[in-house]
């Protein structure tokens, strides 16, 4: 669930020439108080004057970039941190890339929850030079500090497997990093924390953005204020992706379903094997795969789209039927996101030719929402036409920064 190709080449282009860096290598700073911060460590500093610089002759082919040139007013710090964080049941080391605004003032936080990645070399703190992640630091001269986790099983904690699309892990890292960003700026003279909070992602990084707004809403309303939350094509409900990719003919992108069972098999969450969802020999890849070796690419290249050569007859005709996988349907239904009659100001995208993550998702989530009694004032929904899954990144990103730009201003 990434972003298309062409933005990523285009903004690739963008890039500065790489500033010398540091590696995890801890502060010298003697503070002891730290809860959730482990190490920080700054990589690189971008000026308003190079940000725009930068993004001036593009312009004409994103014109939509003129947001964040515009708007480019502070230097930007860029650090890469370590934070304590839980996954099942122990205590962890994980990690994430932070950009500061480095002048006078207070500053609210924007968590963007990153999409689907499988690849280790490809985390934020791995590849903080990334086209979208540079766009994201650059976005911080605006006003925001910006604090994008690597997820655990990527960055410092590649050691372990991803849990994709585990709302329990999701959450409890996404939470911690907010918190060791917190200490950090406490590290800083000139700039604090007024403890707003603003959160968006796209694609699984839309579920995500999602299932922590529910749980900040739920469990943390007093320890941050959720100012407003954007989600971009996200696969809210689980169960109907599941349902949608098996009455496909194909499906071009098989190893997210794979990722799914990879999660949930690992983590123990369903009594199945691999062999019963998968035939031979995608059942082993699918448990092999994704390692932090292999691309989405890679791995879509080793399944197959056919649906029919790709499940077992069992399992495509017997998903929800089956006793077989009643457990299946269990973990899909327990992380998924339902509606709920939510205060938060939130915005949901999507493009309507979207075939990766089905734009009913978005659809279906909208409509109850508004079945709960939530506003049209406070859930917005934006249908991107003829969009799909890679297209609909750039306007969804953009109208995001747009509207939080207003939110911030009073508008």
């Amino acid at each position: 669930m990434k972003y298309s190709i062409l933005f990523r080449s285009v903004i690739f282009a963008l890039t500065l020439a790489v500033f010398a860096g540091c590696d995890f290598n801890g502060s010298d700073d003697p503070k002891q108080a730290d809860k959730y911060l482990a190490e920080f460590a700054q990589y690189t500093t971008y000026t308003p004057a190079s940000i725009k610089s930068i993004l001036t002759p593009y312009l004409a082919i994103l014109p939509d970039l003129k947001i964040i040139s515009d708007n480019a007013k502070s230097n930007v710090d860029v650090y890469k941190i370590k934070y304590y964080t839980k996954f099942q049941g122990k205590e962890i080391v994980a990690s994430g890339l932070v950009a500061i605004p480095n002048s006078p003032g207070q500053y609210p936080i924007i968590s963007y929850q990153k999409g689907t990645n499988t690849l280790h070399s490809e985390a934020p703190t791995a590849a903080p030079d990334d086209d979208l992640y540079r766009m994201l630091e650059f976005f911080a001269s605006s006003g925001f500090v910006i604090c994008i986790p690597d997820y655990i099983g990527f960055g410092y904690s590649s050691n372990t497997f991803h849990p994709y699309l585990d709302k329990e892990s999701t959450v409890q890292s996404v939470v911690d990093m907010i918190r060791a960003v917190k200490e950090l700026a406490d590290h800083y003279e000139k700039t604090q924390l007024n403890n707003d909070l603003y959160i968006t992602g796209y694609s699984q990084g839309g579920w995500a953005t999602m299932v922590l707004q529910k749980a900040i809403e739920d469990n943390y309303s007093a320890e941050f204020n959720l100012k407003a939350s954007s989600c971009g094509a996200g696969p809210y409900d689980l169960n109907l992706v599941n349902d949608y990719v098996l009455a496909q003919t194909s499906y071009p992108m098989p190893y997210y379903i794979g990722y799914i069972f990879n999660s949930f098999i690992k983590l123990g969450n369903t009594s199945v094997q691999a062999a019963d969802v998968f035939k031979s020999p995608y059942d082993q890849r699918v448990m092999t795969l994704f390692d932090g070796k292999h691309s989405g690419g890679d791995i879509n290249a080793q399944l197959t789209k056919v649906t029919a050569d790709l499940f077992t007859a069992e399992y495509k005709s017997g998903s929800k039927t089956n006793p077989k996988f009643t457990s299946v349907i269990t973990t899909l239904t327990k992380n998924s996101i339902p509606a709920w009659k939510t205060n938060i100001p939130t915005l949901i995208t999507h493009g309507t030719a979207d075939t990766y993550v089905p734009v009913q998702c978005s659809d279906n989530i909208y409509n109850d929402f508004l079945a709960k009694g939530v506003s049209q004032s406070k859930v917005t929904y934006t249908r991107i036409t003829g969009a799909d899954h890679g297209t609909a990144a750039i306007p969804s990103t953009v109208a995001t920064f747009t509207w939080f730009l207003n939110l911030k201003q009073g508008k």
